[in-house]
């Protein structure tokens, strides 16, 4: 399936094996890693079309649905489960209700998804006329060509959910190597530093930060420190926490925001990372802080996150009397679309 901008093969847990290292052999087979094409899986050869969602039924009488993500490395022998993938999460709704896992209701659709990697819940809206699961409609999301049935997720309690804060450094800001950063755990676990730090834009292309090898170089080693002040230990086989660019937009609510996967920057983004990205907007004190909302008294703030393929529009509402970290955000959601690709039988090797 494709969900958002990303894409992958979508599993429910009792066809793999429950033991963890047994269902990463499966995975790392499925995609075809190690191997810089995966020319022997279903992998495409990049960390966006290298993902794996895992449904099951929730044993939890909030949730319908568990729901663990796993990105699959390309060119190493090795499954992370400890990331969150937004976009993937949009295929989870509609794969649920396909699989029988929730019961389809005349119109639209609620699926209650526990995120096993960060324990949080999402509510996700799903286009079902007539009880069955409708993928074509009328809403756009850039990096994706044509329009598709709108998915809305609504990310309820992803505050803090990795490392226990939403500042896990216990600060807004800190100073890693010369340059100051902000630490949030807001949806996903990021590190976000000024693009005009490292003498940028804010605007370029993922092909111009991509061939810019002292930048990838720098922002690897913040990225490292960083893992370590927010207790997330040795990071340099992980993908958290990623490392975020970002400028200021033209208008109020907007931010230029260029999010790398870490290794690589995203041709769009991610839809966790874009809901980071704008809570640290509204959040005081942040490096993104944009202080021309301050005055905004209604504390839902409809946001704009501009990335290289477009923006995501993305509603953010805070708790009254805000800025004091896990207190500071209420609920936060955003549009993605997905679409089937195909079903059927994948062949292991023997």
């Amino acid at each position: 399936m494709r969900g958002g901008t990303s894409r992958g093969p979508f599993f429910r847990s009792d066809w793999l094996p429950d033991e963890p290292d047994e269902r990463d052999k499966v995975l790392l087979q499925a995609m075809g890693s190690p191997h810089e094409l995966q020319i022997d899986g279903l992998g495409g050869g990049h960390s966006l079309t290298s993902k794996v969602a895992i449904v099951s039924r929730s044993a939890r009488g909030d949730c319908d649905v568990d729901y663990l993500f796993a990105q699959v490395s390309v060119n190493e022998k090795r499954v992370d489960t400890r990331p969150n993938c937004g976009n993937m999460l949009a295929g989870v709704g509609p794969f649920a209700i396909e699989q029988g896992l929730v019961a389809a209701t005349e119109g639209t659709t609620l699926v209650r998804v526990f995120n096993v990697n960060t324990n949080s819940r999402i509510d996700v809206q799903v286009q079902t006329p007539h009880g069955h699961v409708a993928y074509d409609g009328d809403a756009r999301i850039d990096g994706v060509d044509g329009t598709a049935a709108p998915v809305r997720l609504n990310f309820l309690d992803a505050w803090g959910s990795v490392t226990g804060s939403v500042f896990p450094t216990g600060k807004t800001q800190d100073t890693i190597q010369g340059v100051d950063v902000t630490c949030i755990d807001a949806a996903q676990v990021m590190v976000l530093m000024r693009a005009a730090d490292f003498g940028l834009q804010g605007t370029e292309s993922a092909d111009e930060l991509d061939s810019n090898t002292a930048l990838r170089t720098a922002l690897e080693s913040i990225r490292r420190e960083a893992g370590h002040r927010m207790g997330l230990g040795d990071v340099s086989s992980s993908v958290l926490p990623k490392p975020v660019l970002i400028a200021p937009g033209v208008s109020p609510g907007s931010i230029q925001s260029r999010y790398f996967t870490p290794a690589r920057c995203h041709r769009s983004h991610a839809a966790t990372g874009a809901i980071g990205v704008a809570a640290a907007t509204v959040l005081a004190g942040t490096v993104a802080f944009d202080s021309r909302l301050a005055a905004d008294a209604s504390h839902v703030f409809r946001l704009e996150v501009l990335h290289p393929s477009g923006a995501i529009q993305v509603e953010i509402e805070k708790s009254a009397g805000t800025g004091d970290g896990s207190e500071g955000i209420k609920r936060a959601s955003l549009i993605r679309t997905a679409r089937k690709i195909f079903d059927g039988t994948l062949h292991l090797r023997t």
